[in-house]
């Protein structure tokens, strides 16, 4: 029985480790931005996607959770914070919807089975991603007005580098889900 309370505790420990450790990564990843077209590219939809394909959803949404407890909080974790602000002020912007949508992407890339057709874990890794942007324009078409060009404000200048991002999980699909072992 104490075998069995140990293999527990030690994974309970792992899991939250892991958690913790991936909302540091989530929030380096939206402090660093890198020079693309049309616009800098931050890696957060990267890191999100892959802290649900290494660890599985429920550890991918735990650590997307914390992520944005942290930033509701007032922690400087989100991108151009505390430039343009910090906690519930900052959250409910303009990307509210975006973070929201973190979640389900977190969740949707751990759930989904990934298997070894390159080509359909592209098509799920689209589908995983397809819920920031779905619920970043609802938000955004809210916030500023359906009237606006809401899609070529909110998900163009950012399609080429959400591309580039999802073919770099594809390739490395194989090499990620070996994390899962690791819990």
């Amino acid at each position: 029985m104490e075998i069995v309370k140990s293999q527990i505790n030690q994974k309970l420990f792992k899991s939250i480790m892991i958690i913790f450790l991936g909302s540091l990564l989530l929030t380096l990843s939206a402090k660093f931005k890198i020079p693309f077209y049309p616009v800098p590219m931050t890696m957060q939809t990267f890191v999100v996607i892959f802290m649900g394909m290494a660890f599985g959803y429920k550890i991918g949404l735990a650590t997307v959770t914390l992520y944005l407890f942290e930033g509701i909080i007032g922690l400087p974790v989100f991108s151009n914070s505390p430039e343009r602000g910090v906690g519930i002020v900052y959250f409910t912007g303009p990307t509210m919807g975006y973070l929201i949508g973190f979640l389900f992407a977190s969740f949707a890339s751990g759930y989904l089975n990934l298997n070894k057709n390159i080509f359909i874990v592209f098509i799920k890794l689209i589908f995983s991603v397809s819920f920031i942007y779905f619920f970043g324009i609802l938000w955004l078409g809210n916030l500023i007005g359906w009237d606006k060009p809401v899609l070529q404000l909110g998900a163009a200048p950012f399609l080429f580098a959400e591309l580039f991002k999802i073919l770099i999980l594809t390739l490395l699909s194989k090499k990620i889900l070996l994390f899962r072992k690791f819990i």
